[in-house]
């Protein structure tokens, strides 16, 4: 019988092949002034206990207020995730006692959620691609914040992200091994940040996953899940996964049965460990909440939204495509972040010839700026050359006013001295020379001083590029090469 064809990763064990099966519920903190419940702030960085209402603390006779921001925001994320936004969704109390929840209970959406079934594209390694199910994503409180090292005998609580709104999104289990994961946080990342959702600052706790891992023979029926919580880096997920599903690989093939529990993973030892075990139906209690209506809406209201809806990056990058012939890598790396996608827009916003220009745009954004960033170990926002800087050096090229290495050593000047592209080459002559009547000159000596030279090029044509390098050489690179590369053709006869 033949292996069932896989577009993803399977891994060998010892009595054969296996695949992982991952589902993530991902916890995004909603872009909002005000907590999902109360008016109390969502600043990030206050004093302990600095931004808690009445509410948050659970006084008696507090009530809930829902926040329509938050509503406006959840709606938002299931538009982008192309998902089935119902008209109608129930709040409900999750029981549940912990120190750093007031209320005893958090107040969350079970069986009916604000945003129904979506997916998200993710396009892998190799052109492969594969779409992810969303199962669901509902509206619900953070809970507060202990502090076990304040002092050696107490843990300290913090309430200020007590109340404050996430949205979990769940997947379906469709994903099947760690790099189909890490592209998937980074895909949802990327939609939330262009939506302005959530900004997805996983340092700060703003995105949090929580990955189920199981493994099974291929195509087989599913195994026994386990799940790993709080996860805050998309390479610590990758390394989770993998570890998670050797191990439960060993266990498997000695003989060994899974236990459904709750992990965490440790990074300094790169493996999960045991934090509780977890029953197949965890007892929460759950009920309508009953100081909170069910939440109703127009379909006018999601029409509304959905008509201010940002250009999304598959959206984006198609347009790129089709409108400046980029590649769907060089599309997909300018598409990646919502910061990088608005430089290169801001720089074609500048160009006087978009169809000509847009694609070396593009090159120099992603090649040079880029790159250079990369190395400095910047970011985009912190660009010592800005997009009206980068647009200048690339009409320049566009325009035969200077050459690709010319460009190069402006660009350096720019970055490490600004001013006006333009200025600097006037003010320090960098300006290509395109009279031919300079250029032919410097080739007839050139030409005059190598005869052995030309006899191997008549006999090699490749040879021309040792003659284009002395020409340009000689022209301190200012000659322009395609100039250069026609009169040494006809020069030589080839």
């Amino acid at each position: 019988m033949n292996a069932p064809v896989t577009s993803h990763k399977l891994i060998k064990g010892a009595t054969g092949d296996w695949e992982m099966v991952i589902g993530m519920e991902i916890h995004a903190q909603v872009i909002s002034n005000s907590k999902l419940f109360s008016g109390a702030s969502t600043a990030f960085g206050g004093e302990p206990n600095s931004h808690v209402s009445l509410v948050d603390a659970a006084m008696p006779g507090m009530l809930p207020v829902i926040n329509e921001e938050c509503v406006r925001q959840a709606v938002r994320t299931g538009l982008g995730l192309n998902a089935k936004i119902n008209l109608r969704s129930v709040f409900d109390r999750k029981n549940y006692f912990y120190p750093d929840s007031p209320q005893g209970y958090q107040i969350s959406q079970y069986k009916s959620p604000i945003v129904g079934e979506g997916e998200v594209a993710l396009e892998l390694d190799g052109g492969r691609s594969v779409t992810i199910g969303i199962e669901r994503l509902h509206l619900e409180q953070d809970a507060g914040k202990l502090l076990h090292d304040q002092s050696p005998t107490m843990s300290y609580v913090d309430l200020n992200r007590c109340g404050v709104a996430l949205m979990e999104i769940v997947s379906k289990p469709d994903i099947r091994d760690a790099e189909q994961a890490k592209a998937y946080v980074t895909k949802l990342r990327s939609i939330l940040r262009y939506l302005g959702t959530c900004d997805g600052d996983m340092e700060k706790g703003s995105l949090r996953a929580d990955v189920n891992v199981s493994v099974r023979r291929p195509g087989g029926p599913l195994g026994t899940r386990c799940e790993i919580k709080n996860m805050n880096s998309i390479n610590f997920i990758g390394q989770a996964i993998e570890y998670e599903a050797r191990r439960q690989i060993e266990i498997l093939e000695e003989g060994g049965a899974i236990d459904q529990e709750t992990r965490l993973f440790d990074p300094d030892k790169g493996e999960t460990r045991s934090m509780r075990s977890k029953e197949e139906a965890h007892d929460y209690r759950y009920f309508p909440d009953p100081d909170l209506l069910p939440l109703e809406f127009s379909q006018a209201f999601v029409d509304e939204l959905k008509s201010k809806l940002p250009e999304l990056p598959d959206q984006k990058k198609a347009r790129f495509i089709a409108d400046f012939a980029l590649s769907p890598y060089d599309a997909g790396v300018l598409v990646a972040e919502r910061e990088s996608a608005e430089f290169y827009e801001a720089v074609l916003a500048r160009l006087a010839d978009r169809a000509r220009d847009g694609k070396l745009a593009a090159n120099w954004v992603i090649n040079e700026l880029f790159g250079r960033l990369n190395k400095e170990g910047r970011d985009i926002t912190g660009s010592p050359v800005s997009s009206e800087q980068l647009a200048a050096i690339v009409e320049l090229i566009g325009e035969g006013t200077i050459s690709g290495k010319i460009a190069k050593d402006l660009f350096e000047i720019v970055w490490q001295e600004g001013g006006d592209p333009r200025a600097l080459v006037e003010a320090r002559g960098m300006k290509q020379v395109t009279d031919l009547g300079a250029i032919e000159k410097v080739v007839d000596d050139i030409v005059a001083a190598n005869p052995d030279k030309v006899a191997q090029a008549k006999a090699k044509p490749q040879m021309i590029g040792w003659f284009v390098g002395q020409v340009m050489k000689s022209s301190g690179g200012k000659a322009n090469p395609q100039a250069v590369n026609d009169l040494l053709k006809a020069k030589l006869g080839l």
